[in-house]
This record gives C-alpha cells, sequence and structure tokens, in this order.
C-alpha cells in the first residue's frame, strides 16, 4: 500500500541506513502498444542497441534487444528543463520557494543598438541558466562571463565554486545545488583535471525492451514539376538578392569558372524537384536500416536517487561539522530530486518527433530501505514535492547553510559574445551556400 512522504520520513531515510529512492515505470508508445517510436541516433545514424536481460517472472529471465529511448545524461536535462520551467512560470515562487541559480544575460547584445557590430547578436540568445548549461556551474559560458566585472571565477563565489570537494560542498549547495545531484566535473575551472568532481546522484533513463526495428523511407513530390534538366543552377553572385541563379553571367566565380550550386548544380541543391521514393541505407554492423524507428514490447523508466552518494557529501558550516545540519543539506538535496523527477514526468515524455511515451499508472516511488527489507512504496505529486523541498529548505536557511535566494546575474565577456557573433554568421552563410 502506498502511503504519502513526509519531511521526517525523508529525513529518516538521508539518516539511516536507506540505499536510495527509485521509480519504474512501464510506459507505450501514445500511438498504441507495437506502433513505431524513433530513438535517438548517434554518429552513422546508429541506434544505442545492446543486448538485456529482462525478468519474465520471479524465477525467469529472458536476453531481448533493447534500444536507447532517452540516455541519462537527456533525463538530467529534462530534469533541470523542468526545474527551470517551474521558476520561469512562476510556480516556484507562488509556493514560496526558489532554487539557487546563475545566469549569464545576453540579452543587451541583441539587437545591441549603439554597441559594435562585432557585439550585436543576429539571433537573440536571451539568458543561459546553470540548469540550461551542459556543464551546470562548471560551464565554459559561466567561466567566461563576469561577475560585477570580474571574471567569474576569480569572483568571491566563482573562488568557491573552484575550493568545493566532496568533504566541503556546502557553498555549491547554497550557488547550485543541482551540480550535486545531477553531477559535476570541474575540469575545465583553475583546477583543469584536477577540479572537484561530484559523481551522478540523481540517475534516469528510458530503454525500450525486446526491440524490433523498422526501415525509413523518403520521397517528395514537388508541386511545381521542376525537372531535373530544368537546371543547372549556379550559385549567385553576391550582387544577387537570390542564393542561386539560372544564368550563368550571373553566377559567382572561381577565376573564370562559375560556380554550380551545391555539388552538381542540381534543382535538389535549392530544394526543388522531386526526391525519388527510397528506403534508408543498411547499417554495415547489423545490416538493420538506418534511422527506421522500432516496435518495443514495452519502454521502462528508471529513476534511482542514491542515498548513500549524498551522505560521502559533507558540509561544513563555518569550518564546523554538525551531524544534524549535513543531514538537513542532503535532505534538501533528495527533496529537490524528487521535486525535478515528478516535474518532468508531469511535463509529459514526447522524447523527440515521433517518440511519445505515456503510462498508464501515476509515478511511483520506493524507498530501498536495509539489505532484505521490503521496499516501502509512496507516491508524491509534484505539489507535495514542492512543499518537502519549501520544508526541508526552510529548515536548512534557520541551521545556518547557504540558500541564494535571487540569481546571481553574470555577463558575458567581450570575447565570448564575438565568438557567438562570428558563429551566427558562419551559421548564417553556410545556411545560404546549401
Amino acid at each position: 500500500m502506498s502511503e504519502s512522504l513526509s519531511l521526517k520520513s525523508l529525513i529518516d531515510a538521508v539518516q539511516g541506513t536507506g540505499a536510495a529512492l527509485r521509480s519504474c515505470t512501464r510506459l507505450q508508445p501514445a500511438g498504441g502498444e507495437g506502433t513505431k517510436v524513433f530513438p535517438p541516433t548517434y554518429e552513422g545514424s546508429a541506434y544505442a542497441v545492446e543486448k538485456r536481460r529482462v525478468c519474465r517472472g520471479e524465477s525467469q529471465s529472458e536476453i531481448v534487444d533493447c534500444v536507447l529511448l532517452d540516455s541519462v545524461q537527456s533525463q538530467a536535462n529534462r530534469m533541470e528543463e523542468a526545474l527551470q520551467l517551474a521558476i520561469d512560470s512562476g510556480r516556484l515562487e507562488k509556493s514560496g520557494v526558489t532554487i539557487p541559480l546563475v545566469e549569464v544575460d545576453f540579452t543587451s547584445f541583441h539587437p545591441g543598438d549603439g554597441k559594435p557590430e562585432e557585439m550585436r547578436l543576429l539571433d537573440p540568445v536571451g539568458t543561459v541558466s546553470s540548469l540550461q548549461a551542459p556543464h551546470r556551474i562548471a560551464d565554459a559560458i559561466l567561466r567566461d562571463s563576469n561577475c560585477d566585472g570580474v571574471p567569474f571565477r576569480q569572483s568571491d563565489m566563482g573562488m568557491a565554486v573552484s575550493r568545493a570537494s566532496l568533504r566541503d560542498a556546502t557553498a555549491l549547495l547554497g550557488l547550485c545545488p543541482t551540480a550535486l545531484l545531477f553531477g559535476m566535473w570541474d575540469s575545465t575551472g583553475p583546477k583543469g583535471g584536477l577540479g572537484a568532481k561530484f559523481e551522478r546522484a540523481l540517475v534516469s533513463e528510458i530503454v525500450g525492451i525486446n526491440a524490433v526495428f523498422g526501415l525509413k523511407t523518403s520521397s517528395r513530390i514537388d508541386p511545381l514539376g521542376i525537372q531535373l534538366k530544368a537546371g543547372p543552377l549556379y550559385k549567385a553572385s553576391d550582387d544577387n538578392k537570390t542564393s542561386w541563379t539560372l544564368a550563368e553571367a550571373n553566377a559567382k566565380r572561381e577565376g573564370q569558372k562559375a560556380l554550380l550550386l551545391g555539388k552538381d548544380g542540381r534543382p535538389s541543391e535549392a530544394n526543388h524537384g522531386n526526391i525519388t521514393p527510397s528506403l534508408s541505407d543498411r547499417d554495415p554492423r547489423t545490416n538493420e536500416y538506418l534511422a527506421g524507428g522500432a516496435t518495443i514490447e514495452y519502454a521502462e523508466q528508471t529513476t534511482v536517487l542514491s542515498l548513500p552518494a549524498l551522505r560521502r557529501l559533507r558540509f561544513p558550516v563555518d569550518g564546523e561539522f554538525d551531524a544534524q545540519v549535513e543531514t538537513m543539506a542532503r535532505t534538501v538535496l533528495t527533496a529537490l530530486g524528487l521535486t525535478a523527477a515528478t516535474l518532468a514526468a508531469e511535463n509529459g515524455l514526447d522524447l523527440r518527433s515521433r517518440c511519445l511515451l505515456w503510462s498508464s499508472e501515476p509515478l511511483s516511488w520506493e524507498l530501498l530501505g536495509r539489505p532484505g527489507e521490503a521496499p516501502k512504496r509512496f507516491t508524491l505529486d509534484p505539489d507535495s514535492a514542492i512543499a518537502l523541498l519549501k520544508e526541508s529548505t526552510n529548515e536548512a536557511k534557520r541551521l545556518g547553510l547557504p540558500w541564494m535566494e535571487t540569481p546571481l546575474v553574470l555577463v558575458p565577456s567581450d570575447e565570448l559574445v564575438q565568438l557567438v557573433v562570428r558563429s551566427q554568421r558562419l551559421a548564417m552563410q553556410q545556411g545560404g551556400d546549401n
């Protein structure tokens, strides 16, 4: 029978011998059992396929082909995105909850009126927060920004990040607690490879079980009926307003030679004309069609929050270790992880185009206690998780633990802005060259 989770129960689990909080959810494609889903592709348009042993009862198992539908890294990003959305929508603020956040603000550089051309973004970037940057507070975007005119990592807060370690994670708790939940390696900071490394305490992935792979078709019927022999198309000179021209005299030239558009000047190089219906290539390693999607018996999302990983983190305040204070710091991280996971589940599992998964049951959790004990089941919705986070952070602050209430806003360095501007120009130019 499932129970609700109170702050006292959470504290007991964190400070006791509890092993983990676990959620296992069986999913099906939104289109129904047996409909195709599209896993993420990796180099060469390949899927991440492996054999796994699947339980078929109390004493039976079977080895079947499985395909990764959402990686650990992607799941972490989705949970961070869910927290960011809850911040941006004001949901957390209305509930009396704040989450420490460091933001890099690019807004003044678009359109950047009055700034030099090399400092004016062609496309707005907005702000990038420590919930959005790939390496969280240790990301190069934050490193290459300034705090009150000083490079971030040379500021007081930046140097506190550099000093963080397993034996003293207090400053990181106050500045970027998600780094302690989802993991961080400060390899690009002042210490290089000796920078602090924190393992992932919260891990989640989605796997398609017993996968059978399909094929991908492609075709295009041009409503204009443009024929192959209607070309060739030339790359237009800079004086033209279009990217291509039929007139050789108006073509861009390399010496005396007029340059064809794309590889051979066919209308398809400008996205015109028919595309002959075809099947995707086959993977030479498996002979399966590339990127052809898959049908699965079911998908399974497994989320595990490791309590021993959190117990390894120490949280001294003013150089003193106190068991009650450290337990509350770990309780805050646990509540934050549950909030992130429940919010992400509430947002749904539309993983990518043609990969929408659905669970017929609400998200449920188990507390794994002492070895041999039966797991304790409990239910938790996002509002209840947010309430737990509010209670735990209030108690943590009362005990003297840091918890940044308002975002720390950084300004990108001139070099970083110029690098983004150049990249946007190149992207625009490359798009026009196709």
